[in-house]
């Protein structure tokens, strides 16, 4: 995965013209991918301590932040940082699953915005 990352990078920096990049429109768009990651990431723990209240602490709070579609780095932080907490936790499968489901909420949400503005 963290190959085929590297060539799409090498790929379109390749072809991509400094000129034609470095905008003020195309740092705009970063900013905001960068404020919606932190929001996602944010808003998934928050949901988690709700999931950890409400069911009594069989849910770890950490679940949440896999919620974005950074498949697998998102999982991999919640496993990092579960167990840097205590060393009995393994949340990389369980933390796949809304890994994976931020994943196919993106492509549902890109083909709405296609549909509409393409």
């Amino acid at each position: 995965m963290n190959i085929i990352t590297i060539m799409l990078g090498i790929t379109v920096g390749a072809t991509a013209n400094a000129a034609a990049f470095l905008q003020p429109k195309t740092l705009l768009i970063i900013c905001l991918g960068l404020l919606a990651f932190s929001f996602g990431t944010a808003s998934g723990v928050l949901f988690g301590k709700a999931m950890y209240a409400v069911t009594g602490g069989k849910v770890n709070p950490l679940i949440g932040s896999a919620g974005v579609s950074a498949v697998p780095m998102a999982a991999r932080v919640s496993q990092k940082v579960g167990q840097q907490e205590n060393p009995g936790n393994f949340l990389l499968m369980h933390a796949m699953g809304p890994n994976v489901a931020g994943v196919i909420g993106s492509a549902v949400a890109a083909g709405v915005l296609l549909t509409l503005f393409g």
